[in-house]
This record gives structure tokens, C-alpha cells and sequence, in this order.
């Protein structure tokens, strides 16, 4: 049987929690996940509607860092997202920030995620209204990720962005085919305004950190700031919109580790495959105590109702909609968003007879009244 994050919590969690002390969002994420699927979420009924066949099944716990439930969460927010989709090329541009700034970002996370997503989508927005670059507003789709491949604390954001926008007299101005904006413009400016925001910015430090309560030491921590050099990445632009949606799929509903990742759990040992970024983007396996494991997966829970994905620009929600049906005229957008049934979309996921009865083979089963164990 594959191994599953599920699996190394509900073997080793107990210990885990007798150990360490845990947030009430860590705690509601670490209960949800190692309950998920069984009968101590409740079951519902299906029922074949020949035979009379009835299969249970437990319910899912539908947290938004478990693993197990992404897929059709991922599904239908893409649905959604196609209806904005434009028939122009997209940058994929990613914001990071140096590793002095991780204990304040955890010790501060609300705060800290907020400004990450407020100073990348300002530097997106007025490096494009610049004439010399774009001049004109576009679209992005903004996602939080704190981790890297090996489960370390990693802030981080990625932007999917229009390669194009909408300018002030209404027109829509193309950027140039594969070059969006120029990467060290985008660090300095990045750098400028969080760093900026920051020294304002009401911030608490506990436990090892406790120091930078001190002016003295957060003006000391803000000069090596300045004196670091920042680093953004963009990407070549996408080849259409469906590979758009596609990528962002890849990026959106995207927990710590998904399950496949994990190769085994034993003996107090979790082994997993994950990509080495700095030595080359090679495939390399990692081995760390369960503890450990348990320890760097629930530092990625976010706080409680932080939104992740955020739009800007074109895509920001006041008069969106009659902002994109401009834009969908002015670039001839011909791209026919997916709107989907639940059981169309269970369709295309799992296959056209995901629901055929395995008992007589012919009827196909539909959900009857809940159950509860």
C-alpha cells in the first residue's frame, strides 16, 4: 500500500503531540488530515439505480492542506478561473525573498504574507503602467507557497501574468513576445517597497528571535536587507490558454508534499523524493525522523481564512467581469470556458464510468441519504 502523509500522522502523531505545542489552525490541519476518509468523518451512501447495489463511502475532510483533497477543489476554482482567460501570452513570474526574512515571515505570518502579495502585485502593476515597458495594466493570479522541495520554510510567491494589458484610452497594448519585464528592475523595485513597508510595519519576535524586538537589531537586519541582492524569475511566455490554465493548475492547489512524493514510512524514518533546485534541478531522495517530517509539514498550515490566490489588474475583482468581456473583444479571445457539472467533471477526472455499479455491471450509482458512524 502507497504511503501517505495520513499514514505517518496517524502512526506517529501521538508522539509528535506529547512534544510539541501546535497552533489551532496546526491542530485543526493535523486532525482533519489524519481523519480524512475514515469513518470518523461520517459515510454516505451510494446506490446503483438497477440493481439496488449500496457502497459506502467515508467522507473527505476537505481541508485545504490535506493532500487527499485537492483534486476536484483544483477542478472547479479552474472552471471558474477559464471564464477569464484571454487569447494572449502569459509570463510566469516568481518573487522570493532572502532567508534572513523566514523567522520574521513565521513569527509574523498573517502580516508578512499580507505584504509579500501587496509589494509584488505594486511592483508588477507600476512596472508595467511605465511607458518604457508596457504601459498598461495587466492581468495576475498571485499564489502563496512557503515551502521549498525538501519541506524547508520557503516564502515565496508565484505570479501568473497577461503578456499584455489593458492601457488608460481602453486599448490593448502586447508586450513583446518573449520579454516581459526586465528581471533586476523587478528585484530592485521589489526590494525598494517590501523593505520600505516594513520598518513600519507593528512586527512580536519570541523564543530564539526574541532580539529583534529591539530597534537596534531590526535596523541591523533591515541594512543586510538592503545590502542582499533579491531575486525574481520569469519564465518564457505561455503557448495558449488552455496550457495557462494547465500551469496554473500545477501551482494553485499545491500542498507541502503530495503523497506520491513519499516513498516509505519506517522504524521512525520518512523517505521521499523531492528536487534538488541548486544542483541542477536533479531528482534526489531525502530521509528525515518522523518528527521532523511532522515538524516541517505543518509549518506550511496558513493561517486561518488567509486567502492564498489573489488577483490584480485586469483580474481584480471590482468591475472584473466588465473589464474581461473588453479584453476578450479587443484580443479576440475564441477560448470557450469549461462550465462543468460535479458529475461532468467527476467524469472527465476518473473516467466515463467512474460511477458503474460493480456488483451487475450495467446500472451506475448515485448518492443516497447520509450515513453516520
Amino acid at each position: 500500500m502507497a504511503v501517505e502523509v495520513q499514514h505517518v500522522f496517524r502512526d506517529y502523531g501521538e508522539a509528535f503531540l506529547r512534544k510539541h505545542k501546535l497552533s489551532n489552525t496546526q491542530h485543526k490541519a493535523f486532525n482533519a488530515i489524519s481523519l480524512c476518509r475514515t469513518a470518523a468523518l461520517g459515510a454516505h451512501a451510494d446506490v446503483c439505480d438497477k440493481c439496488g447495489h449500496e457502497k459506502i463511502s467515508y467522507n473527505s475532510c476537505r481541508n485545504r492542506h490535506c493532500p487527499k483533497c485537492q483534486t476536484f477543489e483544483k477542478e472547479a476554482w479552474l472552471d471558474r478561473q477559464s471564464e477569464s482567460l484571454l487569447d494572449c501570452g502569459y509570463f510566469h513570474v516568481v518573487f522570493t525573498v532572502p532567508a534572513h526574512l523566514n523567522p520574521v515571515f513565521y513569527q509574523n505570518q498573517r502580516a508578512m504574507y499580507g505584504l509579500l502579495f501587496r509589494t509584488a502585485s505594486e511592483t508588477l502593476l507600476e512596472l508595467c503602467a511605465d511607458v518604457k515597458y508596457l504601459g498598461a495594466s495587466p492581468g495576475i493570479t498571485a499564489v502563496l507557497h512557503t515551502w521549498g522541495q525538501n519541506l524547508c520554510y520557503h516564502p515565496h510567491l508565484h505570479c501568473v501574468v497577461t503578456g499584455g494589458g489593458l492601457t488608460k484610452l481602453g486599448q490593448w497594448r502586447c508586450s513583446r513576445k518573449n520579454f516581459f519585464l526586465p528581471v533586476k528592475v523587478l528585484a530592485k523595485k521589489f526590494r525598494g517597497k517590501f523593505l520600505a513597508l516594513l520598518q513600519n510595519m507593528k512586527l512580536e519576535f519570541f523564543g530564539e528571535h526574541r532580539s529583534l524586538n529591539s530597534p537596534a537589531e531590526f535596523s541591523a537586519l533591515l541594512k543586510k536587507l538592503y545590502a542582499t541582492d533579491w531575486v525574481t524569475y520569469c519564465k518564457p511566455p505561455f503557448g495558449s490558454a488552455q496550457k495557462v490554465l494547465d500551469y496554473l493548475g500545477r501551482y494553485t492547489h499545491r500542498v507541502a508534499i503530495s503523497n506520491h512524493r513519499i516513498l516509505s514510512c519506517e522504524n521512525g524514518k520518512v523517505t521521499f523524493r523531492y528536487r534538488d533546485y541548486a544542483d541542477s534541478n536533479k531528482n534526489k531522495v531525502m530521509v528525515l525522523d518522523t518528527d521532523e517530517f511532522i515538524r516541517r509539514f505543518l509549518m506550511h498550515v496558513l493561517p486561518a481564512g488567509f486567502r492564498k490566490i489573489r488577483h490584480f489588474g485586469l483580474f481584480a475583482s471590482r468591475d472584473k467581469t466588465l473589464r474581461i468581456k473588453l479584453c476578450r473583444r479587443l484580443t479576440k479571445t475564441k477560448f470557450i470556458a469549461r462550465r462543468e457539472t460535479p458529475a461532468q467533471r467527476l467524469e472527465r477526472i476518473l473516467g466515463k464510468d467512474f460511477n458503474l455499479c460493480p456488483c451487475c455491471k450495467t446500472g451506475h450509482l448515485g448518492r443516497a441519504s447520509p450515513s453516520h458512524s
